[in-house]
């Protein structure tokens, strides 16, 4: 790609600057002078000036028509780089400041600053060369000089305060410590530069410790420039998920699903997968490899075909729709007649919902609204009513356990229209549960699509309710006799929590209220009559 005129020129001025203030940096660290240091000081404005003009040219190119996705990622890379020279910069200024401010320099021992500052400036000099060859092994390097900062910030730390005991001239090892820092954070914008980097190379944002992650679980040893990833979605864990064509061991280009992210959360999904698998064969993805990284992990699984509920009820054909409902009601009904186990389960829909709400306060602070007399009539808080409904929960369990899916939301469910098979994704919380579980996710999965037009919400309610019809007779068949009960709890927990990822103020109080009404409709049922409850499900699901 051939970036604006702009951003390279400035580009080159801004490392061009850099190079000289670390220069100078080295020279006042070697013996510090407070003419070099007002040198340095007054140097503010260059490394500002062209940083901002970088990213000004980089914003103005984002801004332009038909620019592909890996041309809009570079720039954001560029930008990224930008700030983060501008950072060390000012790092480097803020040193030299707390040394002048010591009246004992010598106890700071400047000389020792030669070295990391020094790296630095050689380590910045290798951006050009790996911003124009996309070499990721040069980018690699890059990040890897943090470590050699942290080497010896740690052992000047502990010389400093080593010094401290004792010592009648604390303010001045202070003032050492702050310029330690100041070096120390240097690291941190050049693992910044290297992230990008690596990420303007390989096509998805990514960390510098998942990176390593990213080359074993495809195989490392095949060069950096083999990789290749294509967005796909990023989870609200913070997990990427990238499409990647891959070479089989006959030569064969392979499409696969990459997905990194915090070991616990990977792991969780590996065990999952191989649980579907053994469980109910075919649902799940197979998993192709499995890496460990530090705190990262990644999987490497086999790319679904087909397209997912979402994609088909807002945007497929009626016959599409009806198809794909068909296979999910039988697949799903298999399944839990497959899987079925004699031994209770709780859902505790209302444990669940209490440890949400704060994030729902959060970001809709009006839904908090305390408890409220109208006319002489006490109207209790939501809260209140999700403690009664845990009270009356406690003692109504489903009667058998099926495996679930977990996160039954319609972006995780496949439907290959091609062999009419539905396949299950994102795995990481399937266990055996009550079935409701997954049932009141996946209608209020609907409701929460945030589109307006009458005849798709018409689609969304159906789909709902449908869901709703299936699963109802499959109670009756099972003898489940307070599944309208328990599903209301499910209802409304998942309406209320699923409001903190609803921004719109007006569709998260649709939600909110429907909560609220389930749950005062739940707690006026007698208690021992449970099993007569019903909910208007086509009327809550309709705006």
């Amino acid at each position: 790609m051939a970036r604006p005129d702009a951003v390279v020129e400035n580009m080159s001025f801004l490392l061009a600057e850099l190079d000289g203030q670390l220069t100078r940096l080295t020279s006042y660290m070697q013996e510090p002078h407070p003419e070099m240091a007002l040198q340095l000081v007054q140097r503010a404005g260059y490394s500002n000036n062209l940083s901002a003009r970088v990213r000004k040219a980089c914003l103005a190119g984002m801004m332009r028509a038909k620019l592909t996705e890996a041309q809009r990622l570079r720039l954001q890379g560029i930008d990224t780089i930008a700030r983060n020279l501008d950072l060390v910069s000012r790092l480097g200024r803020r040193a030299v400041e707390h040394v002048e401010q010591a009246e004992r320099n010598r106890l700071l021992r400047t000389k020792t600053y030669v070295a990391p500052v020094t790296l630095v400036g050689k380590t910045i000099a290798c951006i050009p060369k790996a911003m124009e060859t996309s070499d990721s092994r040069l980018a690699v390097e890059i990040g890897k000089s943090r470590s050699q900062i942290d080497i010896f910030h740690d052992r000047l730390f502990r010389t400093y305060t080593r010094d401290m005991r004792g010592s009648k001239h604390s303010a001045d090892l202070a003032h050492g410590l702050l310029t330690l820092n100041e070096i120390h954070r240097m690291g941190e914008g050049l693992s910044a530069i290297s992230e990008a980097l690596l990420s303007m190379n390989i096509g998805q944002a990514v960390q510098f410790d998942r990176y390593f992650t990213l080359r074993s679980v495809l195989g490392g040893g095949k060069g950096d420039e083999e990789v290749r990833l294509q967005p796909l979605a990023e989870t609200r864990s913070g997990s990427a998920i990238s499409s990647v064509n891959l070479r089989n061991a006959k030569g064969e280009t392979v499409a696969a699903v990459f997905k990194d992210g915090d070991r616990r959360k990977v792991k969780q999904e590996r065990v999952g997968v191989k649980s579907w698998n053994s469980v109910y064969p075919g649902l799940a993805p197979e998993i192709l490899s499995y890496e460990r990284h530090g705190k990262s992990a990644a999987l490497l699984i086999e790319h679904l075909e087909g397209e997912t509920l979402e994609d088909i009820v807002v945007a497929g054909s009626d016959e599409a729709l009806a198809r794909a409902q068909k296979a999910l009601h039988k697949t799903v009904g298999d399944i839990w007649r497959q899987t079925r186990t004699e031994e209770p389960a709780e859902m505790k829909a209302m444990e669940q919902l209490s440890k949400r709400m704060k994030d729902v306060y959060r970001l809709h602070p009006r839904f908090a609204q305390g408890v409220r007399n109208l006319n002489g009539l006490r109207i209790p808080d939501l809260d209140e009513l999700i403690a009664a409904a845990a009270r009356r929960e406690a003692g109504l369990a489903a009667p058998f356990s099926v495996y679930i899916h977990g996160d039954f939301n319609l972006d995780n469910v496949i439907h290959d229209a091609v062999g009419n098979k539905i396949r299950f994704i994102d795995l990481h919380r399937s266990r055996y549960m009550d079935y409701v579980q997954d049932v009141s996710v996946f209608m209020v999965s609907n409701y929460r699509l945030q589109v307006l037009d009458s005849a798709t919400r018409n689609r969304i309610a159906k789909v709902a309710s449908d869901m709703h019809a299936m699963a109802a007779k499959f109670a009756r068949r099972h003898r489940d006799p307070t599944f309208e009960y328990r599903l209301a709890l499910g209802l409304a927990r998942s309406f209320a929590s699923s409001t903190r990822f609803v921004v719109d103020q007006n569709h998260a109080r649709r939600m909110i209220l429907r909560a609220r009404y389930i749950l005062e409709s739940a707690l006026a049922v007698p208690e021992g009559r449970e099993a007569r409850f019903k909910l208007p499900i086509r009327m809550l699901f309709s705006d």
